[in-house]
């Protein structure tokens, strides 16, 4: 018992350590019996062969306005700033975003809500690598995608896209945007109601075309495509199944990664994991904040690393038949 509890001991002072933690951090978190549950699954668990890894975060909604229930609004610049400088000490090939990267304040302006979207995207862009951006539906609270995208970049071919793809290896990222009414016009300036969000048919159309490469697939979108009992249907996006019926004809499809619901879910249906990851916004520093690191392995299991509030999960890729 006493060296299991050494081996726990040395375990977390390494931890401390390559995190730069500050003492009183880390012993704040040791006897609050939070840091065994935040430990990165790098550190926590086995040590597998890196294949490809990279930072998420979501639903960062900063804004220069009071807390609205257990949201902080003004802090989200810092808890990114946090988990940028954490980034950048790890050895990624990209970080992404997954929406609702700025708010607005009630009632909005267009001028004063820009001012917040360039705010935080110059800390989201102090990454020191290639940064991606997913659309959420408070992104267009006060102003249009076309505003959003003016604002804001993505690498190579995704530049001033909404949906877009780009290849890491051998892999495929899709990055869906499911920011519609039911007639398929396109959300802007709060022209919406953000329980009803679908994906077009000419992008359904597309996402089926960016399936057919031989190549394992990972999506990421805002809104969630794995509508279940347990989960409330207002975070859906409304044509899901149809969304997921494409999505599961190739059996190509690793995993789907979500945000909106900030309480986080994860699900497994046909051989696709969603996992939803939980909301930056939710708390107060210096006990709250969410973003992880992930890991796909050669074999194409899944390492998620989470942060703070963020547990680490473990997801075993299936092929059919297994």
């Amino acid at each position: 018992m006493r060296e299991k509890r050494n081996e726990i001991s040395h375990r977390l002072c390494k931890f401390a350590f390559l995190n730069n933690m500050d003492r009183r951090d880390f012993l704040k978190k040791l006897s609050g019996g939070i840091l065994l549950a935040t430990l990165p699954c790098h550190y926590s668990c086995k040590i597998p062969t890196r294949s490809l890894r990279f930072g998420i975060v979501t639903d960062v909604h900063y804004a220069d306005r009071e807390p609205w229930g257990t949201r902080f609004y003004k802090g989200s610049i810092a808890k990114l700033q946090h988990a940028i400088d954490l980034f950048n000490k790890e050895d990624l090939d990209f970080i992404i975003e997954l929406g609702d990267l700025k708010d607005q304040n009630i009632p909005g302006n267009k001028e004063e809500t820009i001012g917040f979207l360039k705010k935080i995207e110059s800390v989201f862009k102090s990454y020191k690598g290639p940064s991606y951006h997913v659309l959420g539906n408070h992104d267009m609270d006060c102003i249009s995608k076309e505003d959003f995208l003016q604002y804001t970049s993505n690498p190579g071919n995704a530049g001033k896209k909404t949906y877009y793809s780009f290849d890491v290896q051998n892999i495929r990222f899709i990055v869906l945007d499911a920011n519609f009414n039911e007639d398929g016009t396109p959300y802007d300036s709060g022209n919406f109601d953000w329980t009803q969000a679908y994906l077009p048919k000419e992008q359904l159309e597309w996402l089926s075309l960016e399936l057919k490469d031989d190549k394992y697939v990972v999506v990421f979108i805002h809104q969630l495509l794995d509508s279940f009992s347990d989960i409330y249907e207002s975070v859906c996006v409304k044509n899901a199944n149809e969304a997921r019926a494409i999505l599961e004809k190739r059996n190509n499809v690793l995993a789907v990664f979500q945000g909106h619901h900030h309480e986080g879910h994860y699900s497994f249906r046909k051989n696709i994991h969603y996992c939803t990851i939980k909301g930056m916004i939710e708390g107060e520093l210096p006990d709250n904040n969410s973003f992880a690191i992930v890991e796909i392995h050669p074999n194409y299991d899944i390492s998620i690393s989470g942060f703070y509030n963020y547990a680490c999960k473990e997801m075993k890729h299936f092929q059919f038949g297994e």
